[in-house]
């Protein structure tokens, strides 16, 4: 589990560490500017490099990275902006007498007329500002912001890239934020670098360690986590020797329709794929034969439609139900998705792509969600619900105060599919690529939290470990193939790969 803070959080992180361990604020930009350092050189080896040092502890680091590079021996130009108050922070300000002392030829401040004058080969190190912004950047830092994006050369970012805001970014201008190549973050990811918006301005970012105080982070209240593959490995119910099929649930998805079975089948091929003892597929009379060919380990319910999903069987025998995929939004599958919920008797409940446009387009619907329910949306789905969104914080924002309202679990699926629960807490997925943009998709992923829910997962845990498992399997496809080739057959297909990665875990 990785926690995500806020700014003034990671500030007071960065505090704990300095009173606790103990040790000196400089010192402990020096060991952040050294972890920096050493993922650096390994991106970047031999290439020239200007380094922009800000006012602030940023500057700081980036001066002190400057200095390491110079002492190694690599061609650098140093940039120092403190055009707005003439003055740097105290450790900016230390760092760059330590820098004046043997590289003073190297430096140049900058002023209101500032150029950076770049060359094609020269990486840029972006130093100008951190974490603690707070407003849009706006006169010469602008400018300057803009002459680097407009450069096209590697940029490599010190925690954030300039510009941004680590949090909500409803009123920051994106158009005065670095775009970077790279973002070489310290201890903890920031909560900016999950929102679809901000990919462009953070570029590849990762996190290194620089020490930080585990007490301090422990102790430190979020709702924001980042999955790592120990929390999935820990909610994994292991099987024994004398299980039976039986013990892991009989699932009923409900699915297709006139020109969709695909989804169909696609969804009841990942139920079957992630361990569910039993699997009914309620199709239309017309799937029938395409089901009970496609996946023969699936039982086939017929509705009395030969075209649509216009009815539920009965609910008795089973211990999960999933209804959406290619199901369309005729009105008889409305009334059907109304009765289904209406009659669950607290079974739980996975509503997938067209029940949730049903829910969008249907108040009667809307109200009958049951509590503890699974709905699995993507941004547009989640726009049509609750309303457009003009960035993703704001859509992120309303996801989670709908999963406080309805008390349900909200899977928003994306590059890093936040998992919401009716706390509020939401938890982003570490694995998948892009790859998994393609159709079908949603469908795997619904059959794969389908067969979890029956096995007794918690719907929480049934969506976390779902989406971690169905985003792990199409990383294990580009291991041998590539991203365009990925279809969502190959995401089930490479399934076993996924849950061999936790054998003997």
């Amino acid at each position: 589990m990785i926690k995500i803070l806020n700014s003034l959080q990671i500030k007071g992180v960065d505090i704990a560490t300095i009173h606790n361990e103990p040790v000196e604020s400089i010192d402990l930009m020096e060991r952040a500017s050294r972890a920096f350092y050493n993922r650096f050189v390994e991106l970047c080896p031999n290439y020239p490099v200007v380094v922009l040092a800000g006012p602030g502890n940023n500057g700081g680091d980036a001066l002190a990275v400057a200095r390491m590079l110079l002492e190694d021996k690599r061609k650098v130009r140093v940039i120092v902006f403190k055009v707005r108050d003439n003055k740097l922070s105290e450790d900016a300000s230390i760092n760059l007498n330590r820098l004046m002392q043997n590289y003073s030829d190297v430096i140049a401040e900058a002023d209101e007329q500032v150029r950076l004058n770049i060359t094609s080969e020269e990486w840029i190190i972006d130093g100008l500002f951190g974490s603690g912004l707070n407003k849009p950047v706006t006169g010469v830092y602008a400018e300057v912001i803009q002459e680097i994006n407009n450069a096209d050369n590697p940029v490599v970012s010190i925690d954030v890239p300039s510009g941004l805001y680590c949090e909500n970014n409803s009123d920051e201008n994106l158009q005065t934020c670095i775009k970077a190549t790279y973002t070489i973050t310290f201890q903890i990811p920031k909560l900016a670098f999950f929102f679809s918006d901000n990919e462009a301005y953070v570029g590849n970012w990762e996190v290194v360690d620089i020490g930080l105080n585990q007490e301090a982070i422990d102790n430190s209240d979020t709702s924001y986590y980042l999955t790592e593959e120990s929390d999935i490995s820990r909610l994994l119910i292991k099987r024994n020797r004398f299980d039976h099929k039986g013990k892991f649930g009989h699932a009923l998805l409900m699915s297709g329709s006139y020109g969709k079975m695909g989804a169909a089948v696609l969804a009841s091929k990942a139920c079957m794929k992630t361990g569910v003892g039993l699997l009914t597929t309620h199709v239309p009379r017309l799937g029938y034969n395409i089901i009970q060919t496609a996946v023969p380990e699936a039982m086939a319910s017929i509705d009395r439609s030969d075209i649509l999903i216009s009815e539920h069987p009965a609910l008795e025998e089973f211990d999960a139900i999933g209804i959406g995929p290619g199901i369309g939004i005729k009105p008889n599958t409305i009334t059907a998705l109304f009765e289904l919920m209406q009659q669950l008797n607290n079974k739980p409940l996975v509503l997938d792509a067209d029940a949730i446009n049903i829910l969008s387009k249907d108040q009667r619907c809307y109200d009958a969600i049951p509590e503890s329910s699974i709905l699995t949306p993507h941004p547009g789905e989640l726009d049509r619900l609750l309303g457009k969104s003009t960035n993703a914080s704001e859509r992120l924002q309303k996801a989670i105060d709908f999963a406080k309202e309805k008390h349900v679990v909200i899977i928003l699926k994306g590059a890093n599919t936040a998992v919401i629960n009716a706390d509020g807490e939401c938890w982003f997925n570490s694995t998948g690529n892009a790859g998994m943009a393609t159709a079908g998709s949603g469908d795997v992923l619904t059959g794969i939290v389908l067969s979890f829910l029956a096995q007794s997962y918690s719907p929480f845990d049934a969506a976390r470990v779902a989406v971690y498992v169905h985003g792990l399997s199409a990383d294990e496809f580009i291991k041998t193939a590539s991203m365009e080739s990925l279809t969502a057959s190959d995401i089930i297909d490479c399934l076993n790969k996924a849950f061999y990665r936790f054998k003997n875990k």
